[in-house]
């Protein structure tokens, strides 16, 4: 007999939403002392001087570029396995993503293509934490600091997780972090920036305000910028879910852990696991891969029919319609970006996922893959 399992789950309690009544309640619902006090527990918490928060990792990530001056005709080095928002951020500069090829293992960007990548137009590296796995930030480092380019960490899926002990967010000139409904922790949307430079901090907090100095002249724009606030609302639930970050993450720990023990003995099906150099996985969604010979969409449609969903992740950037019609790109360009993606699964993931749903699904896994190998 089928039941329905979630995709995800956000974890909100009664006091995210005594919080959030108490932002309501105090008719201050932008730029407020919520904000404020996210921002600084937030930027404690990774360990940098500063952090921003606007209203989407899309947008800390578009600011990002905006801070480091990425324009026409420059290129940003970006891997093609990830969500779209990773190289969208570069266009909205109108600069090129300069896609490099994914290490099979970690899944996250091959250092030894990118130092093969760079030319003269390079202006930046921005690796992505893929699935809250860490970048090899050892093979990425030294090439942005011989070429004097910033290292922009796109850690959108990657909080709380560390490379070597150090929390990821520490390692660049800025890093993003995004909160949407599916994350370790939510605000509903919205995303922070953190750096240790002070005058980068500053511009995101200009840009976020439609260019706006923050003690200037009410109405003064002084440069170009953008309606990328985040309001009270939102930064009370981040600060109340930032809170008991560590308790989620442990709970998503547990689960991940119930998920290996259950699916070690299936055929054909690897667990995402850490490498070697990642002290912490911070566990974003539960990705599994299918070996050849198992047909991906028979597998969907036989967990779907048990009330088990199941989503694709990545499909590669470069072969995502806008960027097929406007580059040019074709299959074959990124084989192992290309390879990956067609044997990767995401399954039903969340902190307060039971043990018996973790079977069920465990189960439904086992039948499909029977049925759909080839």
């Amino acid at each position: 007999m089928s039941r329905l399992i979630q995709m995800s789950q956000p974890d909100i309690r009664d006091e995210d939403i005594a919080l959030v009544a108490q932002a309501l309640r105090s008719n201050w619902i932008s730029l407020g002392p919520f904000l404020d006090r996210f921002e600084r527990s937030f930027a404690d918490y990774i360990g940098v001087d500063h952090a921003v928060a606007v209203s989407s990792g899309t947008a800390g990530l578009h600011l990002c570029m905006c801070s480091a001056g990425i324009a026409p005709g420059d290129e940003v080095i970006t891997t093609p396995f990830s969500f779209v928002a990773s190289a969208n951020c570069i266009l909205y500069e109108r600069a090129m993503p300069v896609f490099v090829d994914i290490d099979e293992t970690s899944l996250n960007i091959d250092p030894k293509l990118v130092r093969a990548a760079v030319t003269p137009r390079t202006r930046a590296i921005l690796p992505v934490h893929i699935f809250g796995q860490p970048c090899d930030l050892d093979g990425l480092l030294p090439i942005t600091d011989e070429h004097d380019i910033p290292l922009i960490e796109d850690a959108c899926e990657a909080i709380g997780a560390e490379f070597r002990g150090r929390k990821v967010g520490t390692f660049g000139k800025a890093a993003v972090f995004g909160f949407y409904p599916n994350k370790q922790i939510t605000m509903g949307e919205g995303g922070v920036i953190v750096t240790n430079d002070p005058k980068w901090a500053a511009t995101f907090r200009i840009l976020r305000n439609q260019g706006r100095i923050e003690m200037g002249s009410w109405l003064r724009h002084e440069r170009l910028g953008f309606n990328y606030r985040l309001d009270e609302m939102s930064a009370a639930l981040g600060l109340s879910q930032l809170a008991r970050l560590e308790e989620l993450l442990h709970r998503r720990d547990k689960v991940a852990s119930m998920y290996a023990e259950q699916l070690a003995d299936i055929p054909g099906v690897t667990l995402l696991s850490p490498v070697e150099t990642t002290t912490r996985l911070s566990w974003f969604v539960l990705i599994v891969r299918l070996s050849e010979g198992i047909n991906r969409d028979q597998v969907i449609r036989h967990l779907q029919e048990r009330g088990i969903p199941s989503r694709t992740y990545f499909s590669p950037i470069h072969l995502q319609p806008y960027f097929v019609e406007t580059f040019g790109f074709r299959e074959g360009d990124f084989p192992v970006a290309e390879r990956v993606a067609r044997s990767t699964l995401a399954l039903p993931f969340h902190a307060n996922m039971p043990p018996a749903d973790v079977d069920y699904v465990a189960t439904g896994l086992r039948m499909a893959i029977e049925s759909a190998t080839v």
